[in-house]
């Protein structure tokens, strides 16, 4: 059997430069709300999606005609078709098309894994089929939490527990990292009520008093959905359907 693949975990994409890894297989997560957004339009049949840091560049994507996607703070901008809520990426709405994306947090932390293997998009929706790619693809696996304005995110870390916990149970994958540690035993703490456990979470908080909560349920249920988004050369698009994918 090949030698187990390192597996870490990074609490906040201002830490990355610590870790990275041009030959890892990276992971990002910004489970309230971004990935878990993305997930859902490429279960919805969305074509591509840009990420897209800044309001600036996402201001010239709607000039050019683009479906934007774009939030701050939880709060949908004025020039946005509409914000970052997974329940706003119906196949009615996204289909077939192009929707440029840009988020408080998540956009962010897609841009700065970009040098790395693969960037592969990950939430709770699609959580065994990231899981079963990674250990296919054998090789080390770095798990980016969005966080919060560079602080450390609760339901980020829960999701890196939840996924590190499917990797070293598969026996392929082996760490020496403290920050993986932390979120496996964060993840078996919440496991038997996530929902409950929760309650707890700053961004949980931040968006009940915006009314935009109705996602904590979708947000942290498995595997709704297999699609995974990977981010190449600027764009994200469902694997399986990627041209050139890297080994």
């Amino acid at each position: 059997m090949a030698h187990p693949r390192n597996l870490e975990v990074v609490f906040t994409p201002e830490m990355f430069k610590y870790f990275e890894n041009p030959e890892a297989n990276v992971v990002v997560v910004d489970i309230l709300r971004a990935t878990s957004a993305i997930c859902t339009a490429f279960k919805n049949d969305v074509s591509e999606m840009i990420p897209v840091p800044s309001l600036e560049e996402a201001r010239k994507y709607k000039q050019q005609g683009y479906i934007v996607a774009a939030e701050r703070d939880g709060n949908v901008l004025d020039f946005a078709d509409f914000g970052n809520s997974p329940y706003n990426f119906t196949p009615e709405r996204v289909k077939g098309k192009q929707v440029a994306y840009s988020t408080t947090n998540g956009t962010k932390a897609i841009h700065i894994a970009r040098n790395s293997q693969m960037v592969i998009i990950g939430s709770f929706i699609n959580l065994s089929a990231v899981a079963n790619l990674l250990i296919e693809k054998e090789k080390d696996v770095i798990i980016l939490c969005a966080g919060w304005k560079g602080k450390f995110c609760l339901e980020d870390t829960l999701f890196a527990g939840a996924l590190s916990e499917i990797l070293l149970d598969s026996k392929k994958f082996q760490t020496i990292c403290d920050s993986t540690k932390a979120s496996t035993d964060l993840w078996s703490l919440a496991k038997p009520d996530i929902i409950s456990y929760v309650d707890k979470v700053a961004q949980r908080e931040r968006l009940r008093k915006l009314g935009l909560d109705d996602v904590i349920e979708y947000c942290h249920t498995s595997d709704s959905a297999e699609e995974i988004p990977v981010y190449q050369n600027g764009i994200i698009k469902e694997y399986n359907k990627t041209a050139n994918q890297p080994d």
